[in-house]
């Protein structure tokens, strides 16, 4: 095994830390764009040149977002988050039962089942959308939100994940529990899911920004107004709004506080959960 003496081990955290934070703050530069850019007059953000800070703040384009009767944020918002809060309740829910299966039962098949299980992974979702509107238009699921939910209820990376984490859980521990007359859903439930914190917290976290940011599918499948999801409102809003930019960037960082909220409260489990999904199994 190779070792590093302390200033070679110096010399390269320096390294990284030089690499990082420049490529950091070019990839969050956009995002502090289109922050400041939402407290700019129109007049302000197309002068050039342009100003990185407001010269003139104001709150009146997040007014006139939100007074904007055409665009009725509430009802968007909730459909967002029906769609996303039920799709993160199901996938951990599935995901974590179906990795913890995998992980501690043995059953005839269940090689080949994983491996087909992983398999799923490498379809391009494309490929489904045709045969999936066509179903959901059998089942009478267009313009309806379940159509974005019940399709999404099984999902083939969160078993494979949550099958790594539960790897590491000792058969101990279960068998522990099973001599004192446990359940084996009991187990699961008191026992191996506490285990997995951070690949629920990773997991949802990914779930829920991957559902409330989706667009393509949901532009299929839900048509009418009234249904739609924020992204797709927010296209319309922009087209509609060409020449505003200001009042589009309000709208966006609207769109986007609530993903904001809910990885400040899951971050630190993220981290320790990506880099365990790798190292487990």
């Amino acid at each position: 095994m190779t070792t590093f003496s302390r200033p070679h081990r110096r010399f390269r955290l320096n390294l990284a830390y030089f690499v990082l934070i420049p490529a950091s703050l070019i990839a969050l530069l956009p995002f502090l764009w289109m922050i400041l850019g939402s407290f700019k007059t129109g007049r302000e953000i197309r002068q050039i040149p342009p100003t990185f800070f407001p010269q003139e703040f104001t709150l009146g384009n997040y007014q006139r977002v939100l007074t904007d009767k055409d665009l009725p944020l509430g009802i968007f918002y909730r459909n967002s988050a029906i769609i996303a809060l039920a799709n993160v309740a199901q996938v951990l829910f599935t995901s974590s039962l179906f990795g913890y299966i995998f992980a501690k039962f043995e059953f005839k098949g269940k090689k080949a089942l994983f491996w087909f299980i992983l398999s799923l992974m490498m379809i391009p979702p494309q490929m489904t959308m045709i045969p999936g509107y066509l179903i959901l238009a059998k089942l009478g699921l267009l313009n309806n939100l379940l159509g974005l939910i019940l399709p999404a209820a099984v999902d083939a990376f969160g078993i494979f994940l949550f099958r790594q984490f539960a790897l590491a859980i000792p058969n101990e521990l279960l068998d522990a529990a099973r001599v004192d007359g446990a359940g084996e859903f009991y187990i699961f439930r008191r026992i191996a899911l506490p285990q997995m914190g951070p690949a629920l917290a990773t997991f949802g976290m990914l779930t829920f920004m991957f559902n409330w940011n989706a667009y393509l599918w949901p532009l299929i499948v839900l048509t009418e107004k009234n249904v739609r999801t924020l992204p797709i409102i927010l296209t319309w809003f922009s087209n509609r709004m060409v020449g505003n930019d200001h009042l589009t960037m309000a709208a966006s960082v609207l769109v986007i506080l609530p993903v904001l909220i809910v990885f400040l409260f899951v971050q630190r489990w993220i981290v320790e959960g990506i880099t365990l999904s790798g190292l487990k199994g």
